[in-house]
């Protein structure tokens, strides 16, 4: 019975794996179109279609436009190699099963104030996905390009323990929807990628409703980045996502530190948390080998208002407040149910979920200022 449960879990792993792959593929043969548009590689584009695909497009009078794939690669030959052609796209969600595929992108256009969205189909072709049709609409956007990384974690168990734990949905929202209304776009990166659980829902709050039932939001949830798919330079800022899951896999990664301290340090960037979140920052150090919160003053969920009897406390491998204060920062806070935030410079922080919005607000104010 026992070696059976281990075939079973074998191939569910494999399975998992494989998905995994033939996803990753997908997303290489989208990315080829995406690129391809962006800085006119012409070649790039007739590698991402079927040789006699279509786009069915739209003429300025709505009419259905139907344009071979070959017809539409030519258009960008003409036109200087590696030159960026001011469209910036992101795949927004892929559905694939058994050699066929769906996949969604968003094509930012800010110079004329569009979002359009590319629906596309696929199919693998001689072991090769293929475009094999494609179409678009579009929505004026004020979308700019810009990004915000979130950062996120895979644990959903306090420590070595059976209680279990998750990201905060209502910091991740409300910080979420105030940026995408800003006009930037947030892309989710964790330890391992992937999945990642969540907590505290609330369905009874109109934007958790709303975003819970976003299939691109939760498609994005579902599929975080790994970090070796991260380009620092992409960001404008780091959001470390508060739960009690942030106590856990997020302060330890090297990479995830990498990331927050390049964007920081080599692009003028901002690092940010809130609530749990805080404990993503307490290890961050700069080139000179200092911890980034010597000196400055630091929100953040404090132990004051934590179970201190409680079994998942005692998981907690570290705590905020107190290994703050011992690496030379100042920890305030304010009564329970509060905002509050603390402005360094370009570190944000903020004490609770309640304060999620205003880090978010805060850092857009300093982006654009």
């Amino acid at each position: 019975m026992k070696h059976f449960l281990l075939l079973i879990g074998f191939l569910i792993i494999n399975s998992s794996v494989f998905s995994q792959t033939e996803v990753s593929k997908i997303e290489s043969t989208l990315l080829n179109y995406i690129n391809g548009t962006s800085y006119n590689k012409s070649k790039l584009i007739e590698k991402a279609f079927y040789t006699n695909a279509n786009l069915y497009l739209e003429k300025n009078n709505k009419t259905l436009w139907t344009v071979p794939a070959k017809e539409y690669a030519s258009w960008y030959k003409n036109k200087k190699e590696g030159e960026f052609t001011g469209r910036i796209g992101n795949i927004l969600s892929i559905d694939n099963f058994e050699g066929i595929a769906t996949a969604k992108a968003e094509i930012i256009i800010s110079e004329s104030g569009l979002r359009y969205i590319d629906l596309f189909l696929l199919k693998k072709i001689e072991n090769e996905w293929k475009i094999i049709s494609k179409t678009a609409s579009n929505e004026k956007s004020n979308q700019k390009g810009d990004k915000i990384l979130f950062i996120v974690s895979n644990v959903s168990f306090h420590g070595e323990s059976d209680i279990p734990t998750g990201n905060s949905f209502s910091e991740i929202v409300n910080a979420y929807d105030t940026f995408k209304k800003a006009g930037f776009t947030v892309d989710f990166v964790s330890p391992t990628g992937g999945s990642i659980p969540l907590a505290y829902i609330n369905t009874s709050d109109s934007l958790q409703k709303k975003l819970l039932y976003n299939q691109d939001f939760m498609y994005a949830l579902e599929n975080t980045k790994k970090p070796k798919e991260i380009t620092a330079k992409n960001y404008k800022a780091v959001h470390y996502i508060g739960g009690g899951s942030a106590m856990y896999d997020v302060p330890k990664n090297k990479a995830i530190q990498k990331i927050s301290m390049t964007i920081y340090e080599e692009y003028n960037g901002i690092i940010s948390s809130v609530c749990h979140g805080t404990a993503g920052i307490v290890n961050l150090k700069t080139k000179e080998g200092k911890y980034l919160v010597n000196g400055k003053t630091i929100s953040g969920y404090p132990e004051a208002y934590e179970k201190e009897g409680a079994e998942y406390f005692k998981q907690f491998p570290f705590l905020i407040q107190k290994t703050i204060e011992e690496r030379g920062g100042i920890f305030k806070y304010s009564p329970k149910n509060s905002v509050h935030i603390e402005v360094q410079g370009n570190v944000i922080t903020g004490q609770n979920y309640l304060s999620s919005k205003d880090v978010a607000l805060k850092i857009i104010q300093t982006i654009t200022e």
